[in-house]
C-alpha cells in the first residue's frame, strides 16, 4: 500500500503529538520504548508508554477497513519515514537514552523497530541492505578472478 500525503500528514501529527508530551527543556523521563499500534479495521495509529498508558491517538483515513494482508509490513516504511523526518525532534525528546519506537499490531505484538534514539547507536533501516549479501559475494567473486 503507497501511503497517500495525507497519510503521511496524519502519521507526522501523531508523532508530533508525542514529541510534544516530552518537551527538550522538560525533565528527562525514564521510558524504555514508544509503542505505536496500529490498527487495520479502525485506521487508528495509537502510542502507549512502556506501561500500556495511552499517550496520543489518531485515525489515519487510508488505514480504515484495510483487508490487506501485509497491512503492517506496509506501513513500516511510512510510519518510519515520518519519524525519520521529524529526527532532530524526536532525538531531542526528554527521554533518557536509548529508547525507540516500535511498531505493533492490535495484539501488541512486535512488528517492527521503527527508530532507536541513542547517542551512540544507529539502526541502518533493513531496505538499504537488502542486497548486500549479493553484491559484496560477486564483488569477492570478481576480485579472486584477477
Amino acid at each position: 500500500m503507497k501511503a497517500t500525503e495525507q497519510t503521511l500528514q496524519q502519521i507526522t501529527r501523531t508523532i508530533g503529538k508525542v514529541a510534544d508530551k516530552f518537551p527538550s527543556e522538560a525533565e528527562p523521563t525514564i521510558l524504555t520504548d514508544i509503542h505505536l499500534r496500529a490498527n487495520q479495521e479502525t485506521g487508528e495509529l495509537v502510542a502507549f508508554d512502556d506501561d500500556d498508558k495511552e499517550i496520543t491517538r489518531s485515525v489515519i483515513e487510508q488505514w480504515i477497513d484495510n483487508k490487506d494482508d501485509n497491512f503492517y509490513v506496509s506501513i513500516v516504511k511510512s510510519v518510519r519515514k515520518c519519524i525519520e523526518a521529524q529526527k532532530a525532534l524526536v532525538d531531542g525528546m526528554a527521554i533518557i537514552k536509548p529508547f525507540s519506537f516500535i511498531l505493533e499490531n492490535e495484539d501488541k505484538e512486535n512488528v517492527a523497530e521503527l527508530y532507536l534514539v541513542d547517542d551512540d547507536t544507529i539502526i541502518i533501516d533493513p531496505e538499504l541492505m537488502e542486497g548486500l549479501d549479493d553484491d559484496l559475494n560477486k564483488f569477492l567473486e570478481d576480485l579472486l578472478k584477477k
